[in-house]
């Protein structure tokens, strides 16, 4: 399978530009250069840094200014301190993963899609010129299954759009169910060389969730350890009717640690090598509620699926987003931060 060169392992720094307050005050100090300094000496090779359509454009949709340039200053801060980026649009106006955000109708208006393709312009314009280390990931987490062909169909005419300013630039795409490894075959064939197939991984959701409140039928006292066969979380899921369970179904009841991440990556796998496109997990990581020995224990184990498959990826998340890898609360227990990456 191809190798996503340059972006092996990496770190996303989620809540900078996205599921943030949106004010000039909130980006000029939840990230700073010493944050990319800092990042710099992780053994890292890029930083994925996700972004609201809020960033770039007022209300009715009219561009603005600062937003951008707060974007080629992360593109400037990375080329000082050797990062490659994957610049991610979390957010499009009539769409969001998270329904809190009451984003709503860009699957069926083609307005909204019109304005998704002029950002993307925008930014292609912008940022095309950094081919080298810069990246674009089109949509984060497309929902439901049902906008399957209308998203390959959007995603299909904004790769064009962009191709017209940014010919060469790598272009993520991702697909349905919250871009679940499972949704990969159903994915258009390649527009051109230049095309990574992006995934997210957080099974069995009821480990790297436990106890998250945000999760439609997750008691927040729940907790649980890894590694255990894939029958133990299943039972688990099924009893609590967690979304998503059915992932679990990838892997054989017995699997477990390393082997229950080969099993469950193993067809996207099979569909990259016959497509020639490379393969990419843009989120993965455990809540900090989880007990610090599984979480390492976790992470150890996908990252072993990883490397043998040569899949790309990016941990959530830098800090805080109930995920942070540097947050005080786990601090002592992750001694080596690098041991999650």
């Amino acid at each position: 399978m191809l190798k996503f060169t340059g972006y092996e392992k990496g770190i996303n720094l989620g809540g900078w530009f996205s599921q943030c307050c949106h004010t000039t005050e909130h980006y000029d100090t939840f990230i700073t250069e010493a944050d990319f300094e800092r990042l710099s000496g992780w053994e890292i090779d890029h930083v994925r840094i996700p972004i609201d359509y809020d960033l770039l454009e007022n209300a009715d949709g009219t561009p603005t200014d600062y937003g951008m340039q707060y974007i080629q200053t992360a593109v400037d801060w990375c080329g000082k301190y050797h990062l490659n980026m994957v610049l991610d649009l979390h957010k499009t106006a009539g769409y969001s993963f998270d329904v809190g955000e009451a984003e709503s109708g860009f699957f069926f208006d083609t307005a909204l899609q019109e304005r998704f393709y002029q950002l993307w312009e925008r930014l292609a314009k912008a940022f095309g010129q950094y081919e080298d280390r810069v990246a674009f990931e089109l949509l984060n987490e497309v929902t439901d299954r049902s906008y399957c062909n209308t998203w390959n169909s959007v995603a299909d005419i904004c790769i064009q759009r962009i191709r017209k300013f940014a010919p060469n630039t790598k272009i993520l795409v991702g697909g349905y169910w919250n871009n679940s490894v499972l949704a990969v075959p159903d994915l258009l064939m390649p527009y051109d060389e230049n095309i990574v197939y992006n995934f997210h991984c957080y099974e069995p959701l009821i480990f790297t969730h436990q106890g998250a409140g945000w999760v439609e039928n997750m008691p927040s006292d729940f907790r649980t350890e890894f590694p255990k066969p894939t029958a133990f979380y299943q039972k688990l899921s099924d009893d609590l009717k967690l979304y998503h369970a059915n992932l679990l179904y990838l892997s054989s009841p017995t699997a477990r640690g390393a082997d229950f991440f080969r099993q469950m990556f193993a067809k996207a796998v099979r569909i990259a090598e016959e497509r020639n496109v490379p393969l990419y997990c843009g989120e993965y990581g455990v809540i900090s509620l989880a007990d610090p020995e599984s979480t390492i224990e976790w992470h150890k184990a996908i990252h072993e699926a990883f490397e043998d498959y040569g899949i790309g990826r990016a941990v959530w998340s830098y800090k805080e987003m109930d995920f942070g890898l540097v947050d005080a609360d786990r601090a002592d227990s992750f001694a080596a931060v690098s041991v999650l990456l």
